[in-house]
């Protein structure tokens, strides 16, 4: 349904958004927020974003499953790719008024991450079944995991272009882009848990050519070395 996490900044920092290859709902709360807490859909961006989040600001991020996306916001995930969207010019007025009611009424971020949470259920619970194009999208994300774009539309009979088509609409970005998205975020995780003692040995087992490869690719996505971005990373904790 949805990965829920929560940032609570006790004080002003500078953080580094890292692009994913899933929508996430977003929610902040704080002095610093205007009328106290706001909430968007932050579609699907390619690249990092580097800014400085004033402290006592409250964040709760909702990562979404590829198969909610379309019941979760109310339109078609090419919509709002690469964009930031308020949740109201997406939601009715009505659920809109509710979540932000029971978001004000939260006793901590905790309890703001379990509204969040029972407001996507409720959506996913009263919306219809993703039609055919979207399931062929998601059974292509699993597969562009471990297979070029090529051998996965082959796979499953369908033209590379028709592939392409649907994926971005359904998904967001192209299958190309999703792949790339989602081998930076293995290569990430394997270095951040394993202190990269061997960029070598993480390049190989997340899908690149070489390291040479990874670090090009981190200098896209991210605009710095692998290296660089993992104590970036650790200073905004």
């Amino acid at each position: 349904m949805a990965e829920l996490s929560v940032d609570e900044c006790e004080r002003t920092l500078p953080r580094v958004a890292i692009p994913h290859p899933e929508i996430h709902l977003v929610v902040r709360l704080g002095p610093s927020i205007r009328d106290g807490l706001d909430a968007h859909a932050l579609g699907v961006r390619q690249t990092a974003h580097r800014k400085v989040v004033p402290g006592g600001q409250r964040i709760v991020f909702a990562r979404l499953h590829l198969s909610t996306y379309e019941a979760v916001l109310g339109v078609p995930a090419s919509e709002i790719a690469g964009r930031i969207v308020a949740l109201e010019d997406l939601w009715s007025d009505a659920a809109t008024r509710r979540l932000r009611g029971r978001l004000a009424a939260a006793a901590d971020t905790a309890a703001a991450a379990a509204v969040l949470e029972h407001a996507i259920a409720e959506r996913i619970a009263t919306a219809d079944a993703p039609g055919a194009h979207a399931r062929l999208a998601f059974t292509a994300a699993e597969r562009l995991v471990s297979a070029s774009v090529r051998t996965v539309a082959r796979g499953l009979g369908v033209s590379e272009r028709h592939l392409r088509r649907v994926f971005r609409e359904a998904v967001g970005v192209s299958p190309k882009a999703f792949a790339r998205l989602t081998r930076f975020h293995q290569a990430l995780a394997a270095a951040r848990e394993n202190g990269a003692t061997s960029w070598a040995t993480i390049a190989a087992a997340a899908g690149y050519y070489d390291q040479a490869h990874l670090i090009a690719e981190f200098h896209a996505i991210a605009g710095t070395t692998p290296r660089a971005l993992l104590a970036e990373l650790q200073a905004a904790g």
